[in-house]
């Protein structure tokens, strides 16, 4: 970004998503062919009239299994709306309760958190649903956020779209700057997690503008503007991942995700922990992931092939060191811009009259959703208040 690197972190995930950051490394057997694994876990329909070895899973057929085959939200149906007619829909079968479970968690890992551009989904995730009494432990939130990383260099240049979890994308920028900001809920000031807060469709005034326009904005957006802890003034009582989670989230890591691994370069956003951001250069990091995204000839067990990486996890990483005596960040954004000066077209010209009224109706648009969003939110407050003044009046504490 023009102020600076910026990336999700494990306190992004554990607070907006409420999947659990620690816990046991997503990592384990690969096979060659899962065609028995997919009879026995999910049901042979899944795999008539198809050829072995089988790889994947067809996403259509996880859709019909679900009831939402064919099925999408209205523009005018509320989600619980939604939600009955689905259930309406849904028929289950003979399917024993484990397995319409696993069918279930199998659609929402291929569909929302491990999503890729592509209508099949590796069955390699399918596996561990196997002892859904352990599905629990394993660190869902940092195996989704590795998942997404590996998945953003390949999309970020040259393409417009990409894979992995990415309403978790759209919502960590939401509370980062409000460029094409959704609106939050009236009343939904206290829902956790906190994607729940927020509207699933954002407003057509912000969303309908070029992508030409978005980066131009970008470019110009205000640096002192940017919001780096955004979670100032939440409890740790109300979000028991995030508590959970805390003691990660000042390490550097790697996030392991069945055959991906991911480093998490907190060093180079500390800002987002409350720091000033010291300058630094990204080869010295050290630990480099290594993500692959081929299938193997045989079975194998990645963890085994790889167990020092998987001990680095269950280890907690490495303690991000903080520089106490750095009165700011200038030094670092020096040495960034020096960095990355072609990339941010810092020595760009002045923009064309025509841009530039594109991007100030652009703000205009995005002050005006942000007017809506305190309006409701100061409503919010005012009933809250009333509330508390009557429970007073009638002498509670």
């Amino acid at each position: 970004m023009p102020w600076g690197h910026m990336i999700p972190t494990l306190e992004d995930v554990a607070y907006l998503t409420e999947l659990s950051v620690q816990g046991e490394p997503i990592v384990g057997l690969e096979r060659r062919d899962y065609y028995d694994d997919i009879v026995e876990l999910l049901g042979p329909e899944f795999v008539a009239g198809r050829r072995r070895p089988i790889r994947s899973i067809l996403l259509g057929s996880l859709s019909e299994a679900v009831g939402l085959r064919g099925r999408r939200r209205g523009p005018l149906e509320s989600l619980d709306e939604f939600c009955i007619g689905v259930r309406g829909a849904l028929d289950l079968g003979d399917r024993s309760e484990e397995r319409s479970i696993r069918i279930f968690v199998s659609y929402l890992l291929g569909r929302l958190l491990f999503a890729t551009q592509s209508s099949q989904m590796n069955y390699k995730f399918v596996l561990l649903l196997r002892d859904l009494a352990q599905v629990g432990r394993y660190a869902w939130g940092a195996a989704m956020l590795g998942h997404l990383f590996s998945l953003l260099p390949s999309s970020s240049q040259r393409s417009q779209s990409t894979g992995g979890f990415t309403p978790f994308l759209h919502i960590w920028g939401y509370t980062r700057f409000p460029m094409g900001r959704g609106t939050l809920a009236e009343g939904n000031q206290t829902m956790v997690p906190l994607m729940t807060r927020w509207e699933v469709a954002p407003d057509p005034r912000v969303t309908d503008r070029r992508a030409g326009d978005v980066r131009v904005a970008l470019d110009h957006y205000p640096h002192e503007q940017v919001v780096w802890t955004p979670y100032a003034g939440e409890a740790d009582a109300s979000h028991p991942t995030v508590a959970a989670g805390r003691p990660l989230f000042d390490r550097h890591l790697l996030l392991l995700c069945l055959g991906t691994c991911e480093v998490l370069y907190l060093e180079l956003v500390v800002r987002t922990l409350g720091w000033h951001q010291p300058a630094i250069e990204v080869p010295s990091l050290g630990r480099e992931g290594h993500s692959r995204r081929w299938f193997f000839a045989e079975d194998r067990d990645w963890g085994a092939d790889h167990g020092s990486t998987v001990a680095y996890w269950r280890e907690g990483g490495e303690q991000v060191v903080r520089q106490t005596d750095l009165l700011d960040s200038s030094a670092y954004m020096e040495d960034y811009q020096a960095r990355y000066v072609g990339r941010l077209r810092l020595d760009r010209r002045v923009m064309p009259e025509s841009q530039a009224i594109r991007l100030l109706e652009g703000r205009l648009a995005e002050q005006e959703v942000e007017l809506t969003r305190l309006r409701a939110e100061v409503r919010t407050l005012r009933v809250e208040q009333q509330r508390v003044r009557t429970s007073r009046d009638a002498g509670a504490s």
